[in-house]
């Protein structure tokens, strides 16, 4: 469910200010699926290529097969197609 509202120090409510640029987002979720090697070696490559740093990328986690590992990675992008602003927090 989506706040549309949330309370400020004052314990008023105010309009949340990101959630237009939420709504305005087109969310990408990309998975790596492997050995823990190959999953570490995927991500960086796809960091050398410039694609995403990787601390972006979810902690390894056990995929289904338990000789697997997965890694996930969140890309935000405006519906538009220009990324989104930083919020700087």
């Amino acid at each position: 469910m989506s706040q549309e509202f949330v309370p400020d120090d004052n314990k008023s409510d105010r309009p949340n200010d990101d959630s237009a640029a939420v709504s305005e987002q087109e969310v990408v979720l990309l998975t790596v699926v492997g050995s823990r090697s190959g999953v570490r070696e995927t991500i960086l490559t796809l960091y050398r290529l410039g694609f995403a740093e990787v601390g972006d990328w979810s902690p390894v986690q056990r995929a289904a097969n338990p000789k697997q590992v997965m890694s996930v990675l969140i890309r935000r992008k405006r519906a538009n197609g220009t990324p989104p602003r930083k919020s700087g927090r």
